[in-house]
């Protein structure tokens, strides 16, 4: 498949808002495809770029064309309906991810009560998931030509046609959840959750039961890869580390696509939970399925209650804290990886289980930003001292900008929010776009250049910090 124009390609020739000469802005940065070559246009989205006209070309007329580059890059360049169905890529990856597509049109989930379009273009986002989790729960990504093989066809795993990766991931389940729930709160549009839907939850439902490990660590889900990549393949002849049943779910690969060390990933957990108690609402109100709706309760009930009586552990340093994985044994890690859902992004991704202001979350935030915290990288660049969260899947020596940007989504201080935007602006390697991790004391080394999710984030907070 080839993308509707390159996220990084010749600059437009139009600057989509009309400024008065006096504050003509250099068009260095801009670099949205043209009209013509844009993927798809939702005017809300349009109008929500314009409104943000005034209020960041007098604080710096690069970030008002990075904001214009990265808010709708996923709209831009990533897209592809068909029918009632979406298909979207990453960017620079011709796959579709569960997680990546849900966060990527998760950016523009506010704007579709004003642009039915929009909202038609997210439903088949939706049911295209819907449709790739009742292929197989334990894909992380798919191929939009099932006739095509994909390039990790001769893993040691069960791989159908059409399933472009089988690394098993809590998180691929959760986003479509989240996105479909947000979706039928905005819209009231309970249409998407008919034989579909209640077949890929059902999936998931089974799943997510089978990998509570009630029956042991062998499940019917094993994964190994030929590489020299070590966080690219599973241990244990692709079962993973032993563990031992606590109520919650075990996965083997974490949200950046890397091997596990320990099962329980303990922000993929509170994920679960939170997705869950929202489909018993659907299932309750939508499907009167009352039963169904007691399971997802009963499953959540025993997550939460292993997440309480495992997922925290006294720190020398900084207090009680997060574990970011246990094995239900007691053995645990501390740390933090840039990818969402991570410690960091809980109140990004379940306000209604852990707060901003909760002292734990405080004390685990304290943690790992800062060099406590072993992805915590430092560097200077232009005189200026850049520290954040980085990813065994870029390797010691990158920082993330999701982390920076996930360290202001998760702040009530403006003032912070602002600086995390000025860091962003200033590291982006004169691309005019954020990019997967860069290293901290060169920006212009740096992996993707096109990564949609990211821009997307980035918007984001660039509203939070100067929408207002």
């Amino acid at each position: 498949m080839l993308a509707c124009a390159l996220a990084t390609g010749a600059m437009a020739s139009e600057i989509p808002v009309q400024m008065p000469v006096s504050i003509q802005v250099p068009d260095t940065f801009y670099h949205r495809p043209p009209v013509k070559k844009r993927c798809f246009t939702s005017k809300a989205v349009e109008k929500q770029i314009k409104d943000m006209h005034s209020k960041l070309v007098e604080v710096s007329p690069k970030l008002w064309q990075m904001f214009q580059n990265s808010f709708p890059n996923t709209l831009d360049t990533t897209v592809f309906p068909d029918g009632d169905r979406t298909f979207v890529i990453t960017g620079d990856i011709d796959a579709m991810w569960l997680r990546d597509s849900g966060a990527q049109v998760w950016t523009y989930i506010n704007y579709i009560q004003d642009d039915p379009e929009l909202a038609k273009l997210i439903r088949g986002v939706i049911l295209q998931q819907f449709e790739f989790i009742c292929l197989d729960p334990y894909a992380n990504a798919f191929l939009n030509d099932p006739t095509k093989e994909s390039e990790w066809a001769t893993d040691y795993t069960t791989m159908k046609k059409g399933v472009h990766e089988r690394k098993y991931e809590i998180d691929s389940l959760c986003y479509p959840l989240r996105l479909a729930y947000q979706y039928w709160l905005l819209t009231g549009d309970d249409s998407i959750f008919g034989e579909l839907w209640q077949n890929a939850l059902d999936k998931i439902l089974a799943l997510f039961r089978e990998q509570q490990r009630k029956n042991g660590t062998k499940t019917s889900y094993k994964f190994q890869r030929k590489t020299h990549v070590l966080h690219d393949t599973y241990s244990n002849y692709g079962y993973g580390h032993p563990a031992k049943a606590c109520g919650m779910i075990a996965s083997a690969f974490r949200p950046s696509d890397d091997s596990q060390i320990f099962p329980y990933l303990i922000p993929a957990n509170f994920f679960a939970e939170s997705v869950l108690r929202k489909a018993a609402v659907i299932l309750e109100k939508v499907n009167k399925d009352a039963g169904k709706a007691k399971e997802c309760l009963a499953l959540a009930h025993e997550i939460h209650k292993g997440l309480m009586e495992n997922a925290t552990v006294v720190h020398p340093k900084y207090g009680r804290v997060y574990a970011f994985e246990v094995d239900g044994f007691g053995s645990y890690l501390l740390m933090d990886d840039a990818n969402a859902p991570s410690l960091l992004a809980l109140p990004y991704l379940c306000p209604e289980l852990v707060s901003v202001n909760d002292e734990v979350y405080q004390n685990t935030r304290r943690m790992i930003w800062s060099e406590d915290n072993p992805y915590f990288f430092t560097g200077t660049y232009e005189g200026t001292k850049i520290g954040a969260i980085g990813s065994p899947h870029t390797g010691l020596d990158k920082v993330w900008p999701m982390s920076i940007i996930m360290k202001g989504l998760t702040s009530n201080d403006v003032n912070e929010q602002r600086e995390c935007v000025d860091l962003l602006v200033k590291t982006d390697a004169g691309t005019g776009f954020m990019h997967e991790s860069f290293n901290p004391n060169n920006p212009a080394d740096f992996t993707r250049s096109w990564f949609a999710w990211t821009n997307g984030l980035f918007g984001e907070l660039v509203i939070k910090a100067y929408g207002k």
